[in-house]
Formats: structure tokens, sequence, C-alpha cells
């Protein structure tokens, strides 16, 4: 287990005195330096844009899409970007520059870490997938404060943002984890910003809001738990399975831009699925919902099955590497230890 002194507790910066940020996106207001009206600027606001990295991820087709924007207004817009944010080739050295920008935030767990090659990683998406009490959410929750902890540290400096699509969020438990890492429970849940969704395009719009809060503070974790349990919900039978898994991916798009947009974590929590074609000779005849759509939207997979008594088991898939193994000695306490298989 990490240990963590009670003096060395999270200190947030405010967004402009943190220089090494200041390169990774461009605010949307100056597009008025290079000619763009205030009124339009604003109304890309008012559609959930408030970046100029933000802005060229989005379709002209969408921009023309925002009321009171015309196709000659858009192709003005982008020709302004365009000249403030390059979204051209790089070098192969300048993409490695840009990398360092990665922060990887402790888990808590010094196996655990290892297995994710330092800890969650920031402009990625982590998955998280597994059976109920299997201890997806109580690593959301733990992430939740380590994010907190200073770079030193092994955390992010940074606020969490956590969706929760199944009601699973407790701050009660929020706080011995706190108390765990030596800092104050009352001064971590304050930067802990939480939404409870309850539709899949609820779930969407609380995506699209938070561009605003990303742009103007400094965040490093959003939190989806889960990301698939609204579309299981609102979209039944084989005859709806096709458009779900188009507003599906496009969520998912909208988590990438955002990981990347601002550098954060992105950790998503998913079900899993019986698995009828998995044949006798699989032990744990499981899969993570989400299909194709999912799987290749994750940067990386966690699985998370109940091992013997309190113990869990995790293990990370990709298709770069082979499987990993952690068993946990009581994944769900806020003193678990993993140690490596």
């Amino acid at each position: 287990m990490l240990a963590f002194k009670p003096e060395d507790q999270l200190q947030l910066v405010e967004r402009e005195e943190i220089d090494d940020e200041e390169d990774l996106f461009e605010a949307i207001d100056k597009l008025i330096t290079h000619g763009i009206n205030a009124g339009d600027v604003k109304k890309l606001q008012d559609a959930g844009i408030y970046t100029c990295n933000g802005l060229m991820m989005h379709t002209k087709k969408n921009l023309t899409g925002i009321k009171g924007l015309s196709e000659a207004k858009v192709e003005k817009i982008c020709e302004a970007a365009e000249k403030i944010v390059n979204f051209g080739y790089i070098t192969g050295s300048e993409a490695l520059l840009k990398r360092k920008a990665v922060v990887r935030i402790t888990t808590g767990s010094q196996a655990l870490d290892e297995l994710l090659g330092g800890g969650i990683e920031t402009s990625a998406i982590t998955e998280a997938f597994g059976e109920f009490r299997s201890g997806k959410t109580q690593l959301a929750h733990t992430l939740c404060v380590s994010t907190q902890l200073p770079t030193s540290m092994k955390g992010g400096n940074g606020k969490v943002a956590y969706i929760d699509t199944e009601g699973t969020f407790r701050p009660d438990r929020v706080v011995p984890i706190a108390e765990r890492f030596g800092m104050d429970a009352g001064a971590v849940l304050d930067n802990i910003i939480y939404a409870r969704a309850y539709t899949y395009e609820h779930q969407y719009n609380l995506l699209l809001g938070l561009a605003a809060k990303m742009a103007e503070e400094p965040f490093r974790l959003l939190i989806v738990d889960s990301v698939i349990a609204l579309f299981r919900v609102d979209f039944t039978g084989r005859g709806e399975l096709a458009d779900r898994q188009q507003k599906l991916a496009q969520m998912l798009s909208r988590l990438i831009k955002i990981a990347e947009e601002f550098n954060v974590a992105v950790y998503m929590t998913n079900q899993v699925i019986a698995d009828p074609g998995g044949g006798v000779f699989i032990s744990d005849p499981k899969k993570p919902a989400g299909g194709h759509v999912l799987a290749h939207a994750a940067t990386i997979r966690l699985m998370f099955r109940k091992g013997k008594g309190e113990q869990r088991v995790c293990k990370r898939q990709e298709e770069t590497l082979p499987y990993i193994s952690v068993i946990a000695a009581s994944l769900l306490s806020t003193e678990s230890r993993l140690v490596q298989c």
C-alpha cells in the first residue's frame, strides 16, 4: 500500500497558474482577434464549444446545425481556428513531446499501478468491466481521492467530474478513503462535481456541459459509472440495436474528445452479459456489454471478477499485450492491497 503523509495535501492551483497546460488548448475567445464576431463565439459556447481544439473536433455539418450559424460563417470560423490551432501533421519528435503532458494517476495500489504502467492515464479512456460487486465502483471512489493528490505523489492535482447512471456514488465512502491518504475529506468532496443521469440523452447533455467547467477549472478525471446502463434501458430488442450502437458510438466519441481536449483521464465502468457461445471450457462465460463499438473506444480494458472470499481479480486486456492478472485481497475495502500473480 502506498504511504502518504498528512502534510502532503492537495493544493489545487488555478488554471492560469499551470504553465505546463497553457499549450493544451486555446480558448474559443481567441477567435475574436481573428475577425470572428463575439455574438458568433457566444453561439459556439452555448453549443458547448469552449476551445478552438474542441471546435476542430466538430464537423462543419454539426456546426451549421447551431442556430444562427450559416455555412459561410462556419467556413470563416474554421479558417480562423486553423490559424490558431495546428491540426495537421507533426513530427514524431513533436508527438513524443506532446506525450510528456500525459499524467498517470495512482490507484492507491502499487501492483495495480504497475499493471497500468504507472496508473490511470490522462488523454485516454480506461474501461473496467465485470459483474456486480467486483470492485469497479470502489476503484472509482478511490480515484476521486487520488486524482486530487499532487503530481509529486502520483496524483493529478485536479478536480473530478462524476456522472452516475446507476445511483452508486456514495460520498460517505469517499471520507475513509480521503483519511487513508491523509487528506481533508471535506476539501476532497468539494473538488468533486457530481451528476445523476436518468436517460442516455441526459447523460450525453451532461458531457456537453462539462466543456465550460473544464475550460475554467483544473479537472483531471472524468468518471462515468456506468457507461452502458442507460443504453440497455432506453433501447430494447434487436430492432433498436443498430440505433443504440450508433448513439453509444457518438457518446464514446465525445468522451475521447474530452480526454484529449482537456488532458483528463476518463474512467468508465461497464456491465457484462452472458456469453452463450462461451463453451464449457470457459470458467467465466461473461463478456463486456456494448460490443465492438465500446471495445474499440477504450484505450485500456480492465476485467474485474470475484475471487475467493473478499478477493478480487483484475486482468488487463489489450490487443498489443497479453493478459496480466493481479489478485486483490479485499478490493472492496479502502485498505485494499493488490499482489502481482
